[in-house]
């Protein structure tokens, strides 16, 4: 059974149809990217999974459990969490202070554990604990957001746009850090506009466009296809 189902969903805002019988799979360990031009539906398609929005058509499971209409907040208790693009830190809040909100669900006795194990990950932030995440630069706070999501031990991590406006260097430094959370046995699935680099350390990808399924396969098949280079690559 794979970790995530998404069966021919529909769904959108309000009398607007968004997605159209889109489907995806994400297997356990695995990292898979979502790709598309701007408008595609690619983060009407994450926080569908995430409950922020119901499906009108279809179905989503993960881990086992149907969560088509569950509430963001059980879907985190059941191993999911989600980084958005934009708000995703307490800009008026310490680094700290952030990584313990992400794990307000824990007890008490867990947060030295997962501060630990989220410290280890990011050294940055554990030298930066008593700085305030709002006097941080974008890629600093992009790994406040994800350690703060990391510290629910999730089985699946979705991101959305991750290396939104960062310089190449920091592109590289998520996309490390990406690569280091994967191999810590946690899923990721994400949506990114830095499309070749993402399915380069994909383990498979799909593409959306005008919310519907265009095409999948492995990163590198993705990669290699000259059609979706020539359309979603740049050439």
């Amino acid at each position: 059974m794979p970790l995530l189902q998404v069966d021919s969903i529909t769904a959108g805002y309000g009398d607007t149809e968004i997605l159209r019988s889109v489907s995806i799979v994400v297997e356990s360990h695995e990292v898979v990217s979502i790709i598309g031009p701007n408008g595609a539906g690619k983060s009407t398609l994450m926080k569908t999974i995430f409950g922020l929005l119901h499906p009108r058509q279809g179905s989503i499971s993960f881990d086992g459990h149907d969560i088509t209409h569950v509430a963001p907040h059980r879907i985190v208790r059941l191993g999911m969490c989600y980084v958005p693009q934009v708000a995703n830190v307490f800009t008026s809040l310490t680094v700290e202070e952030n990584l313990e909100m992400g794990a307000f669900p824990l007890g008490s006795a867990d947060l030295t554990e997962s501060k630990s194990r989220v410290y280890a990950m990011f050294p940055k932030l554990r030298e930066r604990r008593r700085q305030v995440a709002g006097k941080m630069s974008g890629g600093e706070r992009q790994m406040v957001a994800m350690g703060s999501a990391l510290m629910m031990n999730p089985k699946l991590l979705l991101l959305d746009e991750p290396t939104a406006a960062l310089s190449p260097k920091l592109v590289d430094e998520i996309f490390e850090r990406i690569a280091r959370i994967n191999k810590s046995g946690i899923g990721v699935l994400m949506v990114e506009q830095n499309a070749r680099q993402s399915l380069s350390m994909a383990h498979r990808g799909y593409v959306l466009a005008n919310g519907e399924n265009r095409q999948e396969g492995t990163g590198g098949s993705l990669l290699d296809d000259p059609n979706v280079g020539r359309l979603y690559l740049g050439g």
